[in-house]
């Protein structure tokens, strides 16, 4: 196994910069230093099609069979080359030299592997065998679409015992826009329903993805919409840790690439404040 010479960014999340088929190390903004990301979606399959997607050939279907040994032998590599070997001084700028999670997203939903559980199973046998930061987190970044699986649910239970985290993508709280931004025709029920069942077994953040398009960001009633969802779920005492809400970071690699653009800061200021005044949490990253 070999690791590339470049340099790092948060504007690069490559799934093939260390050369491997699993594993791929980031620079989060969001996690703030080094996210070891873990691509069961090599294949570039998703259950949904988001307008913002920077996956290639996207296509729609889903994870295919997990080799569990090679993933094993990925990570254990990955780990040993971060802690022991020279790769931070090579492709990591100084500030950002520190392990802040791994994190389970890559290529299409990685909840649609059928073996999910497994993996978070192998990941937590894994980190015994190394000294890592105490703070290290387990995150699963998820449409959370498949969470009423029996075996989804084994796996964020266990997630949950490794300081784990569920960023839950929520984009729009309306149907069309969500058929429009995410192409699927989840229901507002689905999605609390899910949501509740996230919650129960695993501290869970909404992740909301902001931007124009064709020229326009999200309408006032699609704002209104959002903000009544929050309050529906804080009624319902479904409790969510925040909203972690982002705009566009990486070029889209999707048809509609050219028409979506960042919103204003001050807009982004206004949602923002907006959804904090309803007594949530808000970790912004405009």
């Amino acid at each position: 196994m070999q690791t590339t010479s470049k340099l790092l960014n948060t504007a690069d999340h490559s799934r093939d910069s260390a050369g491997l088929t699993y594993v791929y190390p980031v620079i989060s903004r969001r996690a703030g230093g080094v996210s070891i990301g873990i691509n069961l979606n090599p294949n570039n399959a998703c259950n949904w099609r988001c307008v913002y997607c920077q996956v290639p050939d996207l296509k729609r279907g889903s994870a295919p069979k997990i080799d569990l040994d090679k993933l094993e032998a990925e990570l254990r590599f990955f780990l040993n080359e971060l802690i022991h070997g020279d790769f931070m001084a090579r492709h990591v700028p100084p500030e950002t030299r520190k392990i802040k999670d791994i994190a389970l997203s890559g290529n299409g939903e990685p909840t649609s592997a059928k073996e999910f559980d497994r993996v978070i199973e192998l990941i937590g046998h894994i980190k015994q065998d190394f000294v890592l930061p105490v703070d290290l987190k387990t995150v699963l970044i998820t449409n959370g679409s498949l969470i009423h699986r029996v075996n989804v649910q084994a796996g964020l239970q266990r997630m949950a015992a490794l300081n784990g985290e569920i960023w839950f993508k929520f984009d729009r709280a309306s149907t069309g826009e969500r058929r429009r931004i995410n192409n699927t025709t989840i229901s507002l029920k689905r999605i609390q329903d899910n949501l509740m069942i996230a919650t129960s077994l695993c501290p869970t953040w909404l992740q909301t993805c902001v931007f124009q398009i064709d020229g326009m960001p999200p309408a006032d009633e699609e704002v209104s919409s959002y903000l009544v969802f929050i309050r529906q779920l804080l009624d319902r005492q479904i409790p969510i840790q925040g909203v972690l809400l982002y705009g566009l970071a990486r070029p889209s690699l999707q048809p509609e690439a050219s028409r979506l653009a960042a919103v204003e800061p001050a807009w982004f200021k206004d949602f923002e404040a907006k959804i904090r005044a309803l007594g949530v949490a808000v970790k912004p990253n405009p």
